[in-house]
């Protein structure tokens, strides 16, 4: 029997990368790794491309850029980028022949969805946010069926569309390390109070200067862990040097579930998988969403 060949395209950030690396996963358990090979396709400019030497399936890359959402030169060279995209997936799409193509969101998603679609492959899209992302609006009603994180996303979509509300897929290790086990991760006291602070994979330079501001009040009571991004990190390490306790103070941590197992408090922002992972590892959280994301989709999903 062939082996059941999927292309699972979905990244730039950690709230696209991870529901579809939790999909390929589970895939793999229900189909078996001998009978389904998955490959996945992402940007060079997204968090899959750090993760390609640690990431388990093969992954493949497409030189894409998102609309910028203002009056900006990029925008000028957008249809260059898509058609060398849509060239490159067509590329990959001969070489693999897929049986089933995922789009999980981000701008990667865009082409392949496309090019699968003009193939005739079957094609399904896993949308996160509550209010549907610019691929999930164009393609809803082409593709085979688009699951949903909330079922308030179907209200922005065409008329027709083939959805069905699942939630939002949560890799299977969120949830499962017990707090002391995050504590001790962390080199925390187990008599103090953790307070887990969370901007997304990319940081929140607001929620940071937020907490620089009242650092030196924080509670002798208390502790943090703190994920501060890449672009602020080096900033924000200068201004807390010495202060924070063992390695609690990161730009971005592999293990994401030890820093919810260890928590009694999170503030974070409102992203869609964030909240499926709170949700998940039970972690209490006042959320804080960014005022800029698309259609106010953070705000509606804290409101969900």
């Amino acid at each position: 029997m062939n082996p059941i060949r999927v292309i699972v395209a979905g990244g730039g950030t950690g709230g696209h990368f991870y529901p579809a690396l939790a999909i390929a996963r589970k895939l793999t358990i229900v189909l078996s790794p001998n009978s389904c090979e998955i490959t996945f396709i992402g940007t060079p400019r997204g968090i899959e491309y750090k993760k390609r030497d640690s990431l388990e399936f093969p992954i493949k890359f497409i030189n894409v850029r998102g609309i910028v959402r203002s009056l900006s030169i990029k925008n000028l060279l957008f249809p260059f980028a898509l058609i060398g995209a849509l060239l490159k997936t067509d590329a990959i799409m001969q070489s693999i022949q897929p049986d089933l193509v995922i789009g999980a969101g981000g701008y990667v998603s865009a082409p392949v969805i496309s090019r699968a679609l003009s193939r005739k492959i079957p094609c399904v899209i896993q949308e996160q946010n509550s209010f549907p992302g610019l691929t999930t609006r164009r393609y809803a009603n082409k593709v085979d069926r688009v699951y949903l994180g909330f079922g308030e996303a179907l209200s922005h979509l065409k008329p027709g569309v083939k959805a069905v509300n699942t939630g939002n897929p949560v890799r299977d290790e969120i949830g499962d390390p017990s707090r002391e086990e995050g504590l001790a991760h962390f080199q925390l006291s187990s008599s103090k109070k953790t307070i887990l602070i969370l901007g997304g994979s990319q940081g929140s330079r607001s929620i940071n200067n937020s907490v620089l501001r009242d650092f030196e009040n924080l509670s002798s009571d208390c502790q943090l862990i703190w994920q501060t991004g890449q672009s602020n990190f080096e900033s924000i390490r200068e201004k807390v040097r010495g202060r924070m306790e063992g390695g609690t103070l990161f730009a971005f941590h592999d293990r994401i579930e030890l820093a919810y197992a260890a928590a009694d408090v999170a503030i974070a922002r409102a992203g869609a998988l964030t909240i499926a992972e709170l949700l998940v590892s039970e972690t209490p959280a006042l959320l804080v969403p960014f005022p800029h994301a698309a259609g106010d989709h953070q705000t509606k999903n804290a409101q969900m």
